[in-house]
């Protein structure tokens, strides 16, 4: 009987990194939309790929994956995709799709896979509280927000410069499906971000005011989250 339930204990764990591997297939069709000059596309892909990651991460825990099969580093399979589809391809995005000053973009470019690999191989990455300490390397959603707002170039690259500053920085950035604390709010959020977002890209460039609305909206309460949460370390601090 124990010998059945160690089986299906490790199918189960094989599936969950089934689901983090999808991950490496949805690369792929963003890759492939990026060779069709199809941006609405490869953004909904890559949407579909942080899709995976938020849940993947839940479900691997929940089988205990770690425990069931000790051999597979299950961390190590979902960084390898992340770089992808959080970093690689998002560069390329921006590289191809987003204006910046003249005689930059390469530049640009090489600074957001740099900058990114220090995050992606830093152990102190998290907070007790499973926050994100420093930029989390989030060019995914960098590449939406800029394509969809559309800011003057040089804006564009003082943004992505800043944010590539501030992964060396102690400024917490929430994980929605990681803080406990006003986790069920927190997802919520989530989802209809995500949902604004599809909508978003599937209007470009002509947005619906309500949806841009909710957008910007859900947007503003994971900057407060951020800053308040970074705002607690900087006033603890002061007073020790």
């Amino acid at each position: 009987m124990s010998t059945n339930i160690t089986v299906v204990n490790k199918a189960k764990a094989w599936s969950a990194h089934g689901v983090t591997a999808t991950g490496v297939v949805l690369a792929l069709m963003a890759i492939l939309a990026l060779f069709d000059n199809q941006p609405r596309d490869c953004l909904l892909w890559l949407g579909a790929a942080l899709l995976v990651d938020g849940l993947d991460g839940t479900f691997a825990r929940r089988v205990q994956t770690s425990t069931m099969l000790p051999n597979f580093d299950g961390s190590t399979l979902d960084l390898v995709i992340d770089y992808l589809t959080y970093v690689f391809i998002p560069a390329i995005f921006i590289y191809r799709y987003i204006d910046l000053p003249e005689h930059t973009a390469l530049v640009t470019v090489s600074l957001i896979l740099v900058s990114s690999l220090f995050c992606f191989c830093n152990l102190n990455m998290k907070s007790s509280d499973n926050y994100f300490v420093g930029f989390p390397a989030a060019w995914n959603v960098v590449a939406l927000y800029i394509w969809i707002i559309d800011p003057l170039p040089v804006v564009s690259l003082t943004l992505i410069c800043v944010l590539a500053a501030l992964t060396l920085t102690k400024l917490k950035f929430l994980h929605p499906f990681r803080v406990r604390k006003l986790m069920p709010l927190n997802i919520v959020v989530t989802f209809v971000w995500m949902i604004s977002s599809m909508f978003l890209i599937l209007q470009h460039p002509f947005y619906k005011s309500l949806v841009l609305g909710i957008w910007w909206l859900s947007s503003a309460y994971f900057v407060g989250i951020c800053l308040w949460r970074s705002l607690l370390d900087w006033t603890h601090k002061l007073k020790a």
